[in-house]
């Protein structure tokens, strides 16, 4: 089984994808002339600006269940695990495809904010519905939208949950001695109760747990970084050094090192992924690019506070060891030595230790445990978006008992995750994300001009003197066909 999980999981994570990905973050960056550092000031007013309604979220709730989505086990194992196999260098490589995919991030938000819908009197859309809407409803395009309607399901709700519930069950085990099965039984629990309430729920579950957990994760690690400062420069020219193989003791993995910061840093951001625009969709706001500059922001916020709090935790303290990715051959050992099953936790729980000894364990348990947490339920949200979005293609109206089985699975998901080894939980979760990421950056750059559209539109508007809540759109003037939500929202304006 494994062996058949690692095979595949090398094709689809071939090196075309790691270019596709960064090629895709520089296309999108050029083209709306990096307005992911011109309109920085704009990311960040957006983010706290609209309220909720009757049929939607709102943006900063919008903006914490995405980032509940993008903020997981990635950050503190998948960051472990990018040093780990490509050196201290992939963290640099991380930060490349945070900026670019800030870019990629905007993109595939707007999109699907443009072509959501109202099912059951809420927001929903994403880009099985951009991937269809965007390209004039043709035959062949509802077939590319619940192919990938399909693959997500398949990658958020059986593939994936298992990553999440693998990393709290070992982290608690390790700190706590507690079992891996009781962790599973009371994770299905804890998600049950969340995820069995809708949207409205999760959002508000993410409104609250998000900026806690992510600001008392950044304290700890700012914390470190000021108890261990006369290290920063020799840590930093070794990251860049690193990126590039002119660290000698890393110069034989450069192409590693590229390769798992590319890999681990769309894993842990979600840029381009397609996880990104279920939640974005959801969100009440007057023009679509709103949404959009807001997840290019939680980008920035995932990778480059959060995934950076981990790697400077780990490097700083020299708890980290790197393997060659052929011979699995220790090549530099700096810390303790562990299985690569355990090395997520395991260094950042050593970095801990070196503030409070006897610490780490518990304060990455607790880490995980929220940040997997909060993720789940973002997996729920994005399964249960393209579940209706097939099951109305098929029948024309929704089902609540596919829903609840598609609840009931994830579930088991949750608890199989729990009790399986970390090395199969993490090679069927690069699969999902690696399958969704395919099929999504294909889609967005072939509806690229129908973005900058979009991105026009706001951008002529603001320079029109208009503020942010003045700002509104109408499809029709740009030649946008198939925003069928934002026509009949002028029309009842007219009206």
């Amino acid at each position: 089984m494994e062996n058949i999980v690692n095979t595949v999981n090398g094709v689809v994570w071939s090196n075309w994808l790691v270019c596709l990905c960064l090629l895709s973050g520089i296309y999108f960056s050029l083209r709306t002339r990096f307005s992911q550092v011109r309109n920085l000031k704009e990311m960040v007013h957006l983010l706290f600006a609209g309220e909720k309604s009757e049929e939607g979220i709102s943006s900063f709730q919008g903006f914490c269940t995405a980032l509940a989505g993008r903020i997981g086990t990635g950050n503190i194992a998948g960051v472990a695990t990018a040093i780990a196999w490509g050196g201290p260098g992939a963290l640099f490589w991380m930060w490349m495809i945070a900026f670019l995919g800030a870019g990629s991030a905007f993109a595939e938000s707007t999109l699907g904010q443009l072509y959501k819908e109202k099912h059951e009197g809420q927001y929903c859309g994403g880009p099985a519905y951009y991937i269809e809407k965007g390209f004039g409803k043709k035959g062949w395009a509802k077939v590319y939208g619940m192919v990938f309607a399909i693959v997500t399901v398949i990658s958020v709700g059986i593939l994936l949950p298992g990553v999440q519930s693998n990393s709290i069950a070992v982290s608690v085990n390790n700190a706590f001695g507690v079992n891996v099965k009781i962790t599973g039984i009371a994770l299905v629990i804890l998600v049950g109760v969340v995820i069995f309430g809708g949207i409205k729920r999760i959002g508000s579950a993410a409104e609250f747990i998000v900026p806690f957990m992510g600001g008392a994760y950044i304290l700890m690690a700012l914390i470190i970084i000021i108890v261990h400062i006369g290290y920063l420069p020799h840590v930093l020219a070794l990251i860049f050094k690193s990126a590039f193989g002119a660290e000698a003791t890393f110069g034989g993995i450069l192409g590693s090192t590229i390769a798992w910061g590319v890999k681990r840093g769309v894993y842990s951001n979600e840029a381009g992924q397609g996880t990104g625009p279920q939640a974005s969709s959801a969100a009440e706001v007057s023009h679509p690019a709103k949404q959009g500059f807001v997840q290019a922001f939680s980008v920035y916020v995932d990778t480059l506070f959060v995934c950076s709090a981990t790697g400077f935790m780990i490097l700083m303290t020299d708890n980290y060891t790197t393997f060659s990715e052929k011979t699995h051959e220790i090549i530099f050992n700096a810390g303790p030595e562990y299985t690569i099953d355990q090395i997520g936790p395991a260094y950042t729980q050593g970095a801990v230790n070196t503030l409070i000894n006897g610490f780490g364990a518990a304060f990455v348990a607790i880490a995980l445990f929220f940040f997997a947490f909060t993720t789940l339920m973002a997996y729920y949200y994005i399964a249960e978006v393209n579940v209706n979005y097939i099951v109305k293609r098929f029948t024309g109206k929704g089902n609540i008992w596919v829903v609840h089985a598609l609840k009931l699975v994830l579930l088991f998901m949750t608890y199989y995750g729990s009790v399986k080894t970390s090395d199969l939980a993490w090679a069927m979760g690069d699969i999902g994300v690696g399958l969704m990421a395919w099929l999504n950056i294909i889609a967005i750059l072939a509806l690229s001009n129908i973005v900058m559209k979009c991105f026009k539109d706001y951008e002529a508007q603001m320079k029109s003197g208009k503020v942010s809540e003045e700002i509104t759109f109408d499809p029709v003037p740009l030649g946008i066909k198939g925003a069928d939500f934002w026509e009949e929202l002028n029309k009842e304006k007219t009206d």
